[in-house]
């Protein structure tokens, strides 16, 4: 397939309207495209997740007309291939471990005059990127420097055009592998991206600022770059992206809730059945996106 793509949610809570746009807009492209439609469940994090709730978002999805053209994967059954990815990362010395706590790094940036602010990322500021002295490994991070020099990356949006980041000044070395010894989002995303073929990524604008580290981390391990898109954010009624903690609330699945997230996206499809609305919306996803 010259087309893969894929819709990864978390089962901490059923699809609202937000997580109902990403879906149908990384639906729809894979569709536009006559290609492949892949679903991952994101259950790394097991603390958050709740139980049965992948089956439930499945359900969500099948109920909307999209199911997946192969059987869901479960990040959970995949760790011996993120360790194999994070031992070739030690091995070549482009990963560390880290003995910081949350607490000192808070504190080191301080001392710099570099505080936290809100929506901003924490710089880690590199203390042990020479070594843990004496104290013990914690996390394991990759890092952003390369020859000495910063690490910047470039990379091309089909929808927000050329984006920068210089990945060592605006994130700093970022963790792999946690202090409570689950798998980091970043990792494992990349690991699997790869290992399922993925060739476009179609996501929520949120995590565009995530992009430039999986472009690092896939440079660094040899393997290849999806196409990006990110997507509108629905928005809470503080202005926030929509979360269960302002206010998002479970889709209830069909033609109402598919017509609020195609306005969502930009389209407007008026037709009798799910069927002809979801039909409908490819041909406009198709002209809007892959036509240019």
């Amino acid at each position: 397939m010259s087309y893969v793509g894929r819709f990864a949610p978390s089962p901490t809570g059923p699809l609202h309207a937000g997580s109902l746009v990403a879906a149908l807009a990384s639906w729809l492209d894979a569709r536009a495209h006559a290609g492949l439609w892949l679903v991952r469940i994101e259950d790394i994090d097991a603390p958050r997740c709740l139980a049965g709730m992948d089956r439930s978002i499945l359900a969500q999805l099948a109920a909307c007309g999209m199911r997946p053209d192969e059987p869901p994967v479960w990040q959970s059954s995949r760790s011996h291939h993120y360790a194999a990815a994070l031992d070739a990362l030690l091995h070549r010395g482009l990963a560390y471990h880290c003995g910081c706590t949350r607490r000192e790094i808070e504190d080191t940036l301080l001392a710099h005059g570099a505080g936290h602010e809100r929506h901003h990322e924490r710089v880690y500021p590199g203390t042990c990127r020479d070594g843990l002295h004496g104290k013990p490994p914690r996390a394991v991070r990759v890092s952003t420097q390369s020859d000495g020099q910063d690490v910047v990356i470039r990379w091309s949006d089909h929808r927000l055009g050329h984006q920068r980041q210089n990945l060592t000044q605006e994130v700093g070395d970022f963790v792999l592998k946690r202090a409570d010894g689950l798998w980091a989002y970043q990792l494992a995303v990349v690991v699997d991206d790869a290992a399922q073929a993925i060739t476009h990524v179609v996501r929520g604008e949120d995590l565009a600022d995530n992009t430039p580290r999986q472009v690092h981390l896939q440079r660094l391990l040899g393997l290849p770059t999806p196409q990006y898109l990110h997507t509108p954010l629905v928005l809470g009624v503080d202005g926030e992206k929509l979360s269960k903690g302002n206010g998002a609330v479970a889709v209830e699945p069909g033609s109402a809730a598919l017509q609020a997230a195609l306005e969502t996206l930009g389209l407007r499809v008026e037709a009798a059945t799910l069927d002809d609305m979801l039909a409908g919306a490819v041909a406009q996803w198709r002209d809007r996106w892959v036509a240019r």
